[in-house]
């Protein structure tokens, strides 16, 4: 169970790591929302709520990453108490009843990292996570603005540890299975060392064979299958799962980093401010132009005051 929930947790972790990037792709949505494409005023509407769809992705990636710590913890346990001799390769512990499956004293170095990186990378994830989501609250962003800011950009150490964090390898599965099925018999080793071989298994057989198996003789129950005896001369071989996290989220963190590279290099384009004007209400007029600019209906800038704060800015409205 605890592996079936935490392989289950990271498919949704994937999911919305990929899309909670999309939203804050500011330019994108402004293109889609401008074109002629999108004539519908529901889609119109649905895009304006980027912020909340950024913000509902965050949340569930917060609660999916609690249940998939817990099914690792519950996983740790699993590992310590159920040490295989048989199959030396699905171990993630060193012996029966380790206390911990972060081998610090092993001599496998291959071991040693494919364990060590995706618990280190997991306690890294975890802290940074708790960062983001304890600044992103109302009061800090509104008491400390710039905290906010550069926790929420600690989402590249976050991307990046997520990519190492599945190379470890820990989880295992078997590539020959039809050489060698599970509960099949093997006559030249036999898993269960401590089981009476029955006689009529002490002749050759073939690789792989199926046969019916005669009622009038007893085998034990592991070496008989709905009535048939599974017979197989090789040994079971384990590779690691492909990492997939990398197919999930490289296209969006790549599409927000070249968008974040095109309005830092639009932003460094001068801009003339003619005049600025109070109105009642707390009302503040700033009249400005800029070359090559054409304002659209519900187009929006980015005001920036460096005295203000090195990082704040907001997002206004445009009249013309």
């Amino acid at each position: 169970l605890g592996l079936c929930v935490s392989r289950a947790s990271a498919s949704v972790l994937n999911l919305n790591c990929c899309l909670v990037l999309l939203p804050m792709c500011r330019v994108l949505l402004a293109f889609l929302r401008g074109s002629q494409k999108v004539a519908s005023r529901k889609t119109r509407r649905l895009l304006d709520k980027s912020k909340t769809f950024h913000v509902t992705c965050g949340i569930t990636i917060c609660i999916f990453s609690v249940l998939h710590v817990a099914a690792h913890l519950v996983n740790a346990l699993n590992f310590s108490e159920n040490y295989n001799e048989d199959f030396l390769a699905l171990n993630a512990a060193n012996y029966r009843g380790e206390e911990t499956i972060i081998p610090l004293h092993s001599s496998n170095v291959s071991h040693l990292i494919s364990v060590l990186v995706p618990g280190l990378t997991g306690v890294i994830m975890v802290l940074v996570l708790f960062l983001m989501c304890t600044a992103s609250t109302y009061a800090i962003r509104v008491s400390n603005y710039d905290i906010f800011w550069y926790t929420h950009n600690l989402f590249f150490v976050f991307y990046m540890l997520l990519m190492l964090h599945v190379s470890g390898g820990v989880l295992k599965y078997q590539t020959n299975l039809e050489e060698h099925p599970p509960g099949c018999f093997n006559p030249n080793k036999t898993l269960l060392k401590n089981m009476t071989v029955p006689k009529a298994f002490e002749e050759t057989f073939p690789d792989y064979t199926t046969e019916p198996f005669p009622e009038d003789l007893s085998v034990p129950e592991p070496f008989v299958q709905n009535n048939f005896m599974r017979i197989c001369s090789e040994e079971p071989k384990f590779q690691s799962h492909f990492p997939e996290t990398w197919f999930w989220i490289s296209g969006p963190l790549c599409l927000y980093c070249v968008e974040r590279l095109y309005r830092y290099i639009r932003s460094n384009k001068p801009v003339t401010i003619t005049s600025v004007i109070s109105h009642p209400s707390n009302v503040l007029e700033v009249r400005m132009m800029k070359d090559n600019f054409k304002a659209r209906p519900g187009q929006y800038v980015i005001l920036h005051c460096p005295r203000v704060s090195a990082l704040e800015s907001h997002p206004f409205t445009l009249t013309m």
